[in-house]
């Protein structure tokens, strides 16, 4: 689609475009898009968490400057691209991280510093509502955090009034609405698709839990209400505005679309949302969500369940590990071609290596990588040592080698994703890829097809991110047609027939992969023995 930068300035000048803003871990960032949902002007904010007293968090503070900065920051490449004012908006969205814990008295007062997704201080509490609740409860859950609290004995959780997630708490203070999307209330409290709302059931068992400490409070009373994209959410108050933009040039009124975490915006910018569809989120650490067409059978410690923007059951499973080790062997084979005087262009030799594990033994020809960095609760890992084990008779070259270690890299995320695919008979159409292990075309792709044995396709536009998706949300709460669904609004209105490239998976590589993870599966216990003895 070509720009036009006319036509732009003037969707932002009769307030027609859209603002989507998402808090993550590292940055805040900024999108706004015009009528066809295409981004046109940006900001952002860089911001670190903080160890304050062994928990992780950021401060109120940080959190209203951080989001101060962001916005400014997009006023003013408004202002650069199309010298203009962004003084009204169609609608605003906003997303963060998932879970966690801010809660609040009576007064709206904060009782204890934000404790975020990323502290792993609730491991009673998870372990024991897990088991009450026959449903995996991880550590980063909010109600992980307030039963810790409770188990903790704290004397702030008797003055609980409210309790939320940052994009729960930034949309509360945006339009007084103590309201959250339903895929970020999932990262709260188990949802019931059946109900689209809290698991009453549940719910009543925790109640009953926790009645002996005598609390003036019900868990229903406390929690945010889950809302489904689309529902109304409430609008910019003239102190939300003041609070927005510190100039004073934004006018109140605009509509807000719910609340939604990282997870359902991610599902929404990677058009993901639709029952048998999934992403995969592959850089750093990777992930993997898959939309539901039915419960499964029991809870697996592997498996997370969330819910989409509109409340259906999404399964997901997240590894730790994916790309560190791969990008350190390629470093490695930069750091012999300079030694020899010859400079490589990166890219290149990504694109060089990748393409050379086409070339290999389907089943790695007796190599085994393992891409530990960090530890891994899939497999049991507390701590990570990548390694590399082969047996004497292994046809050990070039192409066998990076293949192992692009097996690697997808391997925990296989061996969660089997329970879902093999265990459960879960079916799927279409997964969506995304992230650095993508780049190079057609090599990741093929091999996550063959990992989990579906069509893998890959999106231009899969690199807009999160505050992207809270756009695309917050577009959909107001342009959507009568009776529109979400997905038919993502098919129809965002990617109008761009399903990106799509790679089948072949059956060779299948059945290679498959031997693979059986030789990784066993040598697990040899990585267990590295991080005992070295």
């Amino acid at each position: 689609m070509s720009f036009d930068a006319a036509k732009a300035k003037n969707t932002i000048e009769n307030g027609k475009a859209i603002l989507g803003i998402e808090f993550g871990s590292t940055r805040i960032k900024a999108v706004l898009v015009d009528e066809a949902n295409q981004p046109i002007a940006s900001g952002s904010h860089e911001w670190e968490n903080q160890l304050v007293n062994g928990v992780w968090t950021y401060s109120l503070e940080a959190i209203w400057g951080g989001l101060q900065d962001c916005y400014s920051d997009l006023v003013a490449d408004v202002k650069k691209q199309y010298d203009t004012e962004l003084e009204s908006l169609a609608a605003i969205g906003f997303s963060a991280m998932m879970h966690g814990y801010l809660a609040f008295d009576k007064n709206d007062e904060l009782l204890v510093p934000f404790r975020t997704w990323r502290n792993t201080i609730t491991e009673q509490a998870a372990k024991e509502l897990s088991a009450l609740f026959d449903f995996n409860i991880p550590q980063r859950w909010s109600v992980a955090h307030l039963y810790q609290a409770i188990l903790n004995g704290e004397e702030h959780v008797k003055d609980v009034a409210f309790f939320t997630t940052l994009a729960g708490y930034i949309h509360w203070q945006m339009t007084g609405q103590k309201v959250i999307g339903i895929g970020d209330a999932s990262g709260m409290f188990p949802i019931d698709s059946e109900t689209r709302d809290y698991n009453k059931g549940m719910i009543d068992k925790f109640n009953e839990l926790v009645a002996p400490k005598g609390y003036p409070w019900k868990l229903q009373e406390i929690l945010p209400k889950a809302l489904l994209a689309g529902e109304d959410a409430g609008v910019l108050t003239e102190e939300g505005a003041k609070k927005l933009d510190v100039s004073g040039r934004l006018k109140a009124g605009i509509p807000i679309c719910p609340p939604e975490g990282d997870a359902g915006t991610g599902m929404a910018a990677t058009n993901s949302v639709a029952v048998r569809t999934g992403n995969v989120s592959a850089g750093t650490s990777v992930f993997a969500m898959i939309v539901l067409e039915k419960a499964l059978s029991k809870a697996y410690p592997e498996i997370d369940m969330v819910t989409t923007p509109t409340g259906d059951a999404v399964a997901m499973v997240h590894c730790n590990n994916c790309t560190s080790d791969l990008n350190a062997w390629v470093g490695l084979f930069r750091e012999f071609s300079e030694a020899f005087g010859v400079e490589v262009d990166m890219n290149r030799l990504f694109g060089t290596l990748y393409n050379k594990a086409l070339e290999g033994d389907k089943d790695c020809g007796g190599i085994v990588a393992y891409n530990y960095f960090a530890g891994e609760p899939v497999t049991g890992l507390n701590e990570g040592r990548p390694l590399m084990v082969r047996t004497p008779d292994a046809k050990f070259n070039l192409a066998n080698f990076m293949r192992a270690n692009l097996y690697a890299s997808l391997a925990t995320l296989k061996i969660g994703l089997d329970l879902l695919l093999k265990n459960e008979d879960v079916q799927v159409d279409r997964i969506m890829g995304h992230g650095g292990l993508f780049k190079t075309k057609g090599v990741g792709q093929s091999i996550l097809a063959a990992a989990m044995n579906s069509p893998v396709s890959v999106m231009e536009t899969a690199g807009e991110g999160g505050a992207w998706g809270i756009a695309i949300l917050a577009s959909y709460q107001v342009n959507k047609k009568e009776g529109e669904s979400l997905d038919a609004f993502l098919n129809e209105s965002v990617f109008a027939g761009n399903a990106g490239s799509e790679v089948q998976p072949d059956a060779a590589d299948v059945a290679g992969f498959d031997a693979y993870i059986e030789s990784y599966k066993a040598g697990i216990a040899i990585e267990k023995a590295a991080v005992e003895a070295i």
